[in-house]
């Protein structure tokens, strides 16, 4: 689903005059500082359209004769475009306050558009400098961001700067994904949440296969949901084997173009006897490298066999690589120490640099 932006213009890309509210002229033509730099990076980095939205008092009445805006809105956006800042709609609401038309904001008639199911309101925002477009944002469904100096009850950020914008919307971007794979043998779905705080729901029918799951949630503090249904009746080999590949799925999607990660995550955990260490790079190539061996046949009910195949399987389907050692004494104590190691790596890789929102390669993508 699309995202939008919808952005006031007085006040939030403008500097709105505080004698008439009205940029009629030259001398009134200010931007907000640090607006072009940032809308730019927004609209280059983020998946949202642009949408602005404004209410001019009395535009085309001899209060404030179309002649007087125009001029100043053609050239802010000739400016604006000039560093690639492009607008999907704009909607300019000419009504006073005291008719109370529903196309004024907070009113939403000029906006139904956005309510027939194409766009994703709840991830969507009003960025604006007034209670009203807080206000508007409520009745869309979307959030809010305040530019003032005092917090306004609803919003989800308030702030002067247009840098703590760009930094809020990066951070805040949705890393969810979920997968569902059926095959004759499995029938599997996987949700995902990168920036979850460890919440989970696992059920692969297989015991030990869900605690050494359970510990990526935990260790990675990401929220994640795994239901399968699985051969087990001939096996174990489909369950474990498809739930990587899911899994593996799962965090591709989610870590969309992996803008702002640290991509890189390395861990030495120690676990009494067991010394384990995995590295993780989520390079946009598969590559598994395993260093351990396994005396039993079982742990649980785990076939110790399988632990090298379901990391392969995730490393396949994520595009990632992967590097896993173990040594020790005690078997489950070391595929335990592995699983957690693993999630510390992830963690690591995944976290976003606030203050740095590019692609973490030279290449340019991932």
């Amino acid at each position: 689903m699309k995202k939008a932006l919808f952005i006031d213009r007085d006040g939030t890309i403008l500097i709105e005059p505080k004698t008439d509210f009205q940029v009629d002229s030259f001398e009134k033509f200010a931007f907000v500082p640090q607006s072009i730099s940032n809308m730019a990076r927004i609209f280059r980095e983020l998946d949202y359209e642009f949408v602005m939205v404004t209410n001019q008092d009395g535009l085309g009445t001899d209060s404030y004769p179309e002649d007087t805006f125009w001029p100043y809105q053609n050239k802010m956006l000739e400016i604006l475009e000039s560093e690639g800042i492009r607008f999907n709609e704009i909607l300019i609401d000419r009504s006073f306050e005291h008719e109370g038309l529903e196309t004024r904001k907070p009113g939403i008639g000029m906006m139904q558009h956005y309510l027939a199911g194409e766009y994703d309101m709840a991830n969507s925002y009003v960025i604006g400098d007034r209670v009203t477009d807080v206000k508007l944002a409520q009745n869309l469904g979307a959030k809010a961001i305040y530019i003032g100096e005092t917090p306004a009850e609803g919003a989800a950020l308030t702030t002067n700067n247009w840098g703590d914008i760009y930094t809020f919307l990066t951070q805040s971007a949705s890393r969810k994904a979920t997968v569902k794979r059926r095959t004759s043998e499995t029938d599997i779905t996987i949700k995902v949440d990168l920036d979850g705080t460890g919440n989970m729901d696992i059920k692969t029918g297989l015991g030990f296969f869900d605690h050494m799951l359970e510990q990526v949630a935990k260790h990675a503090k990401i929220d994640l949901t795994i239901q399968v249904k699985g051969d087990l009746h001939i096996d174990e080999h489909h369950t474990i084997e498809d739930t990587g590949l899911a899994l593996g799925e799962a965090f591709l999607q989610a870590l969309g173009d992996k803008r702002g990660i640290s991509r890189y995550g390395f861990f030495l955990l120690p676990m009494d006897d067991v010394l384990a260490q995995v590295a993780i790079d989520f390079s946009g190539r598969p590559w598994t490298v395993w260093e351990g061996e396994f005396r039993r046949e079982k742990v649980g009910d785990m076939p110790t066999e399988m632990f090298f195949h379901f990391f392969k399987s995730f490393s396949d389907t994520s595009k990632s690589n992967l590097n896993v050692k173990v040594t020790g004494q005690n078997e489950h104590h070391k595929i335990e120490a592995i699983f957690k190691a693993f999630a510390r790596a992830i963690r690591m890789a995944v976290k976003r640099d606030p203050l740095d929102n590019s692609i973490p390669s030279t290449k340019g993508t991932l």
